[in-house]
């Protein structure tokens, strides 16, 4: 499995959340966003739908009417109702999770301390792969992992 660690800087999260969805979904796979926090899940559903014509996002939430058919869910659990296989943490908090091959856990300066707590104990984790991206300008940057 592996876990990216994305600092969120410039861009927000609804942002970044598209920006991924965008090529996880691109791949044929599908996508859970999980958060806490009832707007922000709201706030990404509408980034989602309004990505544009040529990169339309359907998405649903996972307690929702035909949850199983949507290619991304949004949900406060990290329970898949829709055979995902990419995860993204959206409020910075990371959670027990099992059958994705890839998790994204974003964060910004609020929850970076969390962040490297996270990093941190998943140590020695066997069959784990850890990456760490930060902006640069722009662009994101890999510089650990």
């Amino acid at each position: 499995m592996k876990v990216d660690f994305w600092q969120l800087s410039r861009d927000p999260v609804e942002k970044v959340v598209t920006l991924i969805a965008q090529r996880v979904v691109g791949s044929g796979d599908r996508l859970l966003v999980v958060s806490n926090d009832t707007a922000q899940r709201e706030a990404i559903s509408r980034t989602l739908w309004r990505a544009g014509p040529e990169s339309f996002l359907a998405n649903g939430e996972a307690d929702g009417a035909g949850a199983d058919k949507q290619p991304i869910l949004l949900s406060d659990a990290a329970e898949s109702a829709n055979s995902a296989s990419h995860i993204i943490f959206a409020d910075g908090e990371y959670r027990d999770h099992t059958g994705f091959e890839r998790a994204f856990l974003l964060f910004d300066d609020e929850t970076v301390e969390a962040a490297r707590a996270t990093w941190r104990s998943l140590d020695d984790t066997d069959g784990l792969e850890r990456a760490f991206f930060r902006q640069d300008g722009g662009k994101w940057v890999k510089v650990a992992g």
